[in-house]
């Protein structure tokens, strides 16, 4: 029987070809579905699925009165995608090229370079940009990388973009991302989209900002290409300053853009503290000018000039020759790097005649002498617990044909006197208010690469030591150390913690943590403070050596410093030693006023300027004394400082080595 156009044969082909058709779809379903399901979620997860990192703004550093010393200001960073650069565009590059300070070949290069070869890795930093800041001349490019930062040069982070785009059949990976600036300002910015150049987008970031260059540098210290605290309070405070990321999870359509909808979590950023510190920029200013026309006027190897409340311990200023600017640091040289050291902490002398206040404050405290109390300073040698010691040279110049009172030993600086008062103490005593004065330790101020000094316990003495470092031989220590230690007398006999934080402040202004005076322990008393106090007066009279720091109208006390250098010099045998030289000196002066009531406390330390100096000999008589008188003179008005009127018996009684 006829079936017409069809057949059994036809019908059961028919009907087999579809089974097979809706069993292959069934099998690929299950294969999709279940077998391969895991793996091909997290394609299209990763595909689709993406993390938007929002950057916290770090923190502003400030002066003690709000003055901006470190910002964080909002940049863009730009490139150019080259898959979307159009010709008609050419007219335009060279505008653009101008705007970004770029060379035209250059950025014709980065343009018109499409591809590289597979095995070359991309250069895409991994830097955390903020996606929701990206902004584009157009539409944001098919596969543009979420993340962008195309650098060459850079080393750091670096991933390959073969997750982007397969290489084609010669082995080239389509490039996606080139950088042309990583320092746009929002101004310039501007003009570049009004360009209208395709595929040329950028990413809104923060780059770290120091208005005043070289000012505090050693303070403040920075944050490197990638926004990494190196130094100074950009490291210490870091904590502090960084804040935190924010961030988001979303998901992205086909041409990156995002699909809000899709948002399944948002934290936001959190913009990092401001750090208020205690330096007084105008105090700052000051003192550099000072440094400048110090360094101008002798040249040294090194210079340090610190200025504290001695009542705190907090210091106003502090600044190091040479300096470097904050913003152009990474301009330095390798021989020129050693500018970035902070000297005033990280090097160490040998203080000279200052480090007498050691001998004569213990020996007055422990009620051994008093001010008038004589010593026989034309001694060559003295017997000390049953061995004969030789007793060291006075400066040259310097001979006492008669006995030196307390008084007298310290304004006219005797280095046989200042030996025979630590004697009074004894090795240990004496080192115990060596210690007490803060040397051979860390004085806790945060800036990093502080070095102790050098405090040899009594038990590793020679036979002359203790004739040596009463005189500031013998022993190291560092600017702060000094002046922390002058500072002792000053704040009436307490030891302070030398601070430069004072206030935390939120992004909003509120307060969160405020620094206080920190009291390390008490030295001396407040009666041997107040006499070593007027003992310093006499140093800056016209019977001491510091008659250039005096300025007349106001009480200055203070101690000069002339320590000689231990230089290397060539022995007979061809080997090197250590000597002390006649021509290479650290000079210095470390005081404050006024000195019955200490409001600012000034140290000045001057290494290697014998070369400009008369008779090619750096004193500190000579050198620092007029630089604290001529730093003390700009202060006055600026802090208000008032001159104190003494009754003139008490300080014609005090001027002659009076008891108080």
């Amino acid at each position: 029987m006829s079936k017409g156009f069809t057949s059994s044969y036809r019908i059961a082909l028919l009907a087999s070809l579809v089974l097979a058709m809706f069993a292959g779809l069934e099998a690929r379903l299950v294969w999709l579905h279940v077998i391969d399901r895991d793996e091909l979620l997290r394609s299209v997860d990763e595909a689709r699925r993406q993390l938007i990192v929002d950057n916290a703004r770090r923190g502003d550093i400030v002066d003690a009165h709000g003055a901006l010393l470190a910002t964080s200001r909002s940049v863009v960073v730009l490139g150019v995608d080259p898959q979307f650069v159009r010709s008609e565009d050419r007219a335009k590059w060279p505008e653009l090229a101008t705007l970004i300070g770029m060379p035209l070949a250059d950025l014709e290069r980065a343009c018109m370079t499409k591809t590289r070869p597979a095995s070359v890795k991309s250069g895409i930093r991994a830097v955390s940009l903020p996606q929701a800041a990206v902004i584009t001349l157009g539409p944001l490019p098919t596969a543009a990388p979420a993340q962008p930062g195309l650098d060459a040069d850079d080393d750091d982070q670096k991933a390959d973009d073969t997750r982007l785009d397969e290489p084609d059949t010669d082995g080239n990976r389509p490039i996606r991302w080139a950088k042309l600036s990583d320092k746009v300002p929002e101004s310039v910015y501007t003009q570049i989209t009004k360009l209208g150049v395709k595929g040329v987008y950028g990413s809104r970031v923060y780059r770290r900002d120091y208005p005043h260059n070289e000012m505090a540098a050693h303070i403040i210290g920075y944050v490197d290409g990638h926004e990494r605290p190196v130094a100074g309070m950009e490291h210490y405070a870091d904590f502090y300053l960084r804040g935190e990321n924010g961030w988001l999870e979303s998901e992205k359509d086909g041409k990156s853009r995002e699909l809000a909808q899709f948002r399944t979590r948002e934290v936001p950023a959190v913009d990092g503290f401001n750090v208020s510190l205690s330096i007084d920029g105008t105090v700052q200013n000051i003192v550099e000018d000072e440094l400048a026309k110090l360094a101008q006027e002798y040249s040294p190897q090194k210079a340090t000039i610190i200025v504290s409340d001695p009542q705190t311990g907090f210091i106003l200023a502090l600044a190091n020759y040479p300096s470097f600017d904050l913003n152009r640091f990474n301009k330095l040289t390798r021989d020129e790097q050693g500018r970035m050291r902070n000297v005033a902490v990280a090097d160490e002398y040998e203080p000279g005649s200052v480090f007498k206040i050691v001998a004569a404050s213990g020996a007055l405290n422990e009620r051994l002498v008093t001010p008038r109390t004589e010593f026989d300073c034309t001694l060559e040698k003295i017997d000390y617990n049953g061995i004969v010691r030789s007793l060291p040279r006075e400066d040259v110049g310097d001979h006492f044909d008669h006995p030196l009172s307390v008084a007298e030993i310290i304004a006219k600086s005797s280095n046989k006197g200042a030996a025979q008062l630590a004697m009074r103490l004894g090795d240990r005593r004496f080192y115990d208010y060596a210690r007490a004065f803060g040397f051979g330790q860390h004085t806790g101020f945060p800036v990093g690469g502080e070095v102790t000094g050098n405090l040899k316990a009594p038990e590793k003495w020679d036979n002359m030591t203790i004739t040596r470092i009463p005189m500031g031989q013998s022993v190291t220590a560092t600017a702060l150390q000094m002046q922390q230690a002058m500072m002792v007398i000053a704040s009436g006999g307490v030891l302070l913690k030398p601070q430069v934080i004072r206030q935390i402040r939120d992004s909003h202004g509120e307060l969160v943590y405020t620094f206080g005076r920190v009291e390390e322990r008490r030295v001396i008393s407040l009666e041997t403070a107040h006499i070593m106090a007027r003992l310093l007066e006499n140093v800056v009279s016209t019977q001491g050596t510091a008659r250039l720091a005096a300025i007349p109208g106001f009480e200055c006390a203070g101690k000069t410093g002339t320590a000689q250098k231990l230089m290397p010099v060539t022995l007979a045998d061809g080997s090197t030693a250590l000597r002390y030289s006649m021509t290479n000196h650290v000079a210095s002066f470390i005081g404050f006023f006024p000195a019955s009531h200490p409001q600012v406390s000034i140290a000045v330390i001057v290494d290697d300027a014998d070369a400009h100096c008369p008779g090619g000999v750096a004193k500190g008589a000579k050198v620092a004394a007029p630089v604290f008188k001529r730093l003390g003179e700009r202060l006055i008005p600026y802090l208000d400082i008032r001159p104190t009127i003494h009754d003139s018996d008490t300080k014609q009684a005090y001027a002659m080595g009076g008891d108080r």
